[in-house]
């Protein structure tokens, strides 16, 4: 069931990197979560932990239902285009999703990580969740793009913590939570503020300004 769920999550990751539209990827980044939010609430489940059940329900209600929802209506407000522009083409971008997983899993053997079956899984995934985000804030023109890779590469942040024997102290998890959903509201307005007096949001253009 849980490997199901890992696979879940890298499943709607490749998703996000073969969108073309902003919708689209909206949507991929709520599969992500709410997969993301059922692994943490099965293991809260199975560990008795109640730091677990509140991250939970932080990321349902926040990555979820919340930050989807802002950066729709945010999009909305400006009239973005839909188009995400792409400097490198769907499928070019699945291939090197493909390449980033592959280097996870041997970046997580190398460290040891790799003993327990499920572990082993869920950190090569949470690995390529770090990458596959970074990857994403560098391939694509616009600028909300870079705030869903940044989201991404925290939930492989948090997957990581979850998956290690010990896991995250409790405290730094919420820190590191509301540290990024701050993030995504001031970069939010950062876009909109952008857009306004730009009238786009591609970081491409920001080119024109070299001396």
């Amino acid at each position: 069931m849980m490997v199901i769920i890992l696979l879940g999550i890298l499943g709607s990751t490749f998703l996000m990197v073969m969108a073309k539209r902003m919708p689209a990827l909206i949507r991929s980044f709520c599969y992500q979560s709410f997969f993301l939010f059922l692994i943490i609430f099965i293991t809260a489940f199975k560990e008795n932990r109640l730091d677990l059940y509140v991250v939970a329900g932080l990321i349902f209600a926040l990555k979820v239902l919340v930050i989807p929802y802002f950066l729709s209506s945010t999009a909305t407000k400006i009239k973005v285009s839909e188009s995400l522009g792409l400097f490198i083409n769907s499928q070019l971008s699945l291939i090197i999703a493909l390449v980033l997983t592959y280097f996870s899993w041997m970046f997580s053997k190398n460290l040891g990580f790799t003993g327990e079956y499920f572990s082993g899984i869920a950190i090569t995934v949470a690995f390529s969740q770090v990458f596959i985000g970074a990857f994403l804030m560098i391939s694509r023109m616009k600028a909300f793009t870079q705030v869903i890779g940044l989201l991404v590469m925290e939930n492989g942040i948090f997957l990581l913590g979850v998956s290690i024997e010990e896991g995250m102290p409790f405290f730094v998890e919420i820190a590191i939570f509301f540290d990024v959903f701050v993030s995504v509201i001031v970069m939010g307005l950062f876009v909109y503020r952008i857009n306004k007096l730009f009238t786009h949001i591609d970081v491409n253009r920001l080119s024109r300004l070299k001396g």
